[in-house]
């Protein structure tokens, strides 16, 4: 019998078919399934699902109804967490992916349940990152992402996963594009997005070898383990092929810091006490790559002005409509691209004084 922990049905899963390609495709899963609602996940559904042997695992699909080009790829979940399974990076392991579009109407795949906590705000730190775990916390985040820019690509299988050379000009082709395009329906504009778009152009530094770049890494994409530890990078699924130092920088700007200007939303998990500044991060990475990271300004504030862009496009379709509104912080969105703006600013500005 298939249940749901506080719900009926599991949402966009035909229960019944779903569990009898997992009987026929997943040995380490014995059928029937309880099946229980995770949250997050960029409202991916996905589901922990434990067997009749007391064995968990994860299910992901994409959300219900239609979708944006590229978005919530299964696919590229599926490859990554397949080819990184050998590798120091800590990934959940893959059981089976489901490419028939007939069993549940999407792509879905199956994972290992690793025991552990993905760290939203400071509530969270303060639960599942008690302060004497802090710093190793911290130190396996920044050296987790050391071993995923490690990784050859070409090596484990994923040569193909994206387009390896000029990442940084591609980025700013294609967020200088959603920009352009929100700004009316956002009746939003600001002459430093433009200005900020063309100094990158000009100033790009040469890219070494692609990388995997996860696009998205910081403590809401990790479980944190019992002692501290990163126990599995998460959420792939616009991972690609691209500039290590981008990502880094990336994970850098996620990585709040107590001085930083008041959150949006909620109180980020690392402006706690106990948690290593940016700095500390960046040096560790430095030690443990051999990279430069002399330019990094140039990566933080791309990343900066590409947030802006991101949030630009949200607040441009909640205007238009094409989302509810209803509940949503327009004056904090609205904020948010603007206080990006400015980082971005500031962090061309301090890689000009060093110049």
């Amino acid at each position: 019998m298939t249940t749901e922990a506080n719900a009926g049905q599991p949402v966009g899963y035909d229960t019944a078919r779903v569990e009898a390609w997992i009987a026929a495709h997943v040995p380490a899963l014995q059928t029937p399934l309880t099946w229980t609602r995770l949250e997050g996940g960029h409202s991916n559904l996905t589901y922990l699902i434990e067997d009749a042997t007391g064995q968990r695992a994860v299910i992901r699909r994409p959300p219900m109804g239609e979708l944006l080009p590229k978005a919530h790829d299964m696919a590229r979940e599926w490859a990554l967490i397949s080819a990184l399974g050998g590798t120091p990076v800590p990934v959940p392991r893959a059981l089976g992916f489901c490419d028939d579009t007939s069993v549940t109407g999407a792509l879905f795949y199956v994972m290992g349940h690793v025991d552990g906590h993905p760290l939203y705000n400071a509530d969270d730190a303060r639960r599942w990152a008690p302060e004497p775990l802090r710093v190793t916390l911290a130190h396996s985040f920044i050296d987790v992402l050391a071993d995923l820019h490690a990784v050859d690509p070409d090596a484990v299988g994923l040569g193909d996963l994206g387009k390896k050379d000029d990442y940084i000009g591609r980025q700013l082709k294609t967020w200088y594009r959603s920009w352009n395009a929100s700004i009316e329906p956002a009746q939003l504009d600001d002459p430093r997005a433009h200005a900020l778009q063309q100094y990158f152009l000009a100033n790009t530094p040469n890219q070494g070898p692609a990388r995997i770049v996860h696009g998205d890494y910081g403590l809401h994409n990790t479980l944190v383990g019992a002692d501290g530890r990163i126990a599995a990078v998460v959420d792939w699924e616009i991972s690609t092929l691209g500039d290590p130092l981008a990502d880094l920088a990336y994970a850098l700007n996620q990585w709040a810091e107590p001085g930083d200007p008041p959150p949006v939303r909620a109180v980020p998990p690392t402006t706690l006490p106990g948690f290593p500044s940016r700095q500390a991060l960046a040096d560790r990475y430095a030690a443990r790559t051999g990279r430069d990271l002399r330019k990094l300004d140039f990566y933080i504030g791309f990343n900066r002005w590409k947030s802006a862009a991101i949030v630009h496009g949200v607040y441009a379709r909640y205007c238009e409509g094409k989302k509810s509104s209803e509940g949503v912080d327009m004056d904090g969105l609205k904020r948010s691209i603007l206080q990006s703006l400015a980082q971005a600013e500031a962090a061309v500005q301090r890689l000009e004084r060093q110049a």
